[in-house]
């Protein structure tokens, strides 16, 4: 999804989303909490006090010794539009999909960080993301780009110096992909402000998730608010 532009605010509802908001009542971590982590070893859970909010918490979890310990936190934009849950989100909104999702592989312009284990593609001049939902390629990286992918309705990755340094992709809407449901929903680097409905975080975060990610573990990414009808807990 293309990154926004817009300027925001600077992280004054942070604090709404610390891992003792984040849930309803109940004892244990947020991922004790949730109804489905996935399966695997790792989590990520990134949550927004409310829909409308385009900043939150991320933060990244390790299940050891039978329970989820808390390995790291950042904080985290969203689309400029807010939330909204997966299955009824619409391309174009500008809208962060809610849900829990795999995280099929990491990308970058930048070198892999040091440490990291997961497949990491390397984005080069003709890299890009396909959007157009007339070409068989949409919401699938296309190396170069298919005279059936209009460059209007696509993503030069490369272009994008400053997000697309260090991603992962979020596999919304990625296996079986519904075209209007939207396509290129990634977990970025910052740019200048809320998103364009992809999830974002510091750049330094970003390196030590992808050093952190281990393909073994499974991880997986949940999004939601604190509570609510998209509460991260949901999922």
């Amino acid at each position: 999804m293309r990154p926004a532009v817009a300027a925001v605010s600077l992280f004054a509802c942070i604090a709404c989303a610390s891992l003792t908001a984040v849930a309803p009542s109940g004892g244990g971590t947020l991922p004790d909490r949730m109804a489905d982590t996935g399966g695997g070893r790792q989590l990520i859970t990134a949550v927004a006090p409310r829909t409308g909010a385009t900043t939150g918490t991320l933060t990244w979890w390790e299940r050891r010794g039978g329970r989820w310990v808390q390995k790291g936190s950042a904080p985290a934009r969203f689309g400029k539009n807010g939330l909204v849950e997966g299955a009824a989100r619409r391309q174009g909104t500008s809208t962060t999909p809610t849900g829990l999702y795999d995280l099929p592989y990491a990308f970058g312009i930048a070198a892999a960080p040091r440490g990291t284990t997961y497949r990491y593609r390397p984005v080069r001049e003709h890299s890009w993301w396909c959007q157009d939902n007339d070409s068989r390629a949409y919401n699938r990286w296309t190396e170069p780009r298919p005279a059936d992918c209009r460059a209007a309705e696509a993503e030069h990755l490369v272009s994008y110096g400053t997000q697309y340094a260090h991603a992962l992709v979020i596999g919304f809407n990625y296996d079986r992909p519904v075209r209007g449901r939207g396509a290129g929903i990634f977990l970025h680097v910052h740019g200048r402000g809320a998103t364009a409905g992809c999830v974002s975080v510091p750049a330094d975060a970003m390196r030590r998730l992808l050093a952190w990610a281990k393909p073994a573990a499974r991880p997986h990414i949940a999004i939601g608010t604190t509570s609510g009808r998209t509460a991260v807990t949901r999922y």
